[in-house]
């Protein structure tokens, strides 16, 4: 019943930033953690941050002090804030979401494109 909705992808050069947006619409309850991942043609996907509602944060340790992961909980979004890209970054990124009221279950976006020139 939940519809995550990524935007702010794009094309940027090294050591340039984005900022990575993802709202969960049609949610009739509350929206626990949220998260991005991201993944690259050929390999699986991977955890990049994690926020819980209450404002703890998780930072996989390729991207920590770069990328810094935040959310508005009356709004039901997550940001993720890229700083100092490396060509490394270049992924397709998920916005990740889960409820209280149905445990074990994580819904997903649809994936926006970060490609990172060098």
């Amino acid at each position: 019943q939940v519809q995550l909705v990524e935007s702010g992808g794009g094309l940027v050069q090294a050591g340039g930033s984005l900022r990575l947006s993802c709202v969960a619409v049609g949610s009739r309850f509350s929206i626990n953690s949220m998260g991005w991942y991201r993944q690259v043609p050929g390999k699986q996907r991977e955890l990049v941050a994690t926020i819980a509602r209450a404002g703890s944060t998780n930072y996989a340790d390729s991207v920590k002090g770069r990328f810094t992961i935040s959310r508005d909980n009356a709004k039901n979004t997550v940001f993720l804030q890229m700083n100092s890209l490396k060509p490394e970054d270049t992924a397709v990124y998920y916005c990740n979401a889960d409820q209280l009221v149905r445990p074990g279950y994580n819904y997903w976006g649809q994936g926006t494109q970060v490609t990172v020139s060098s």
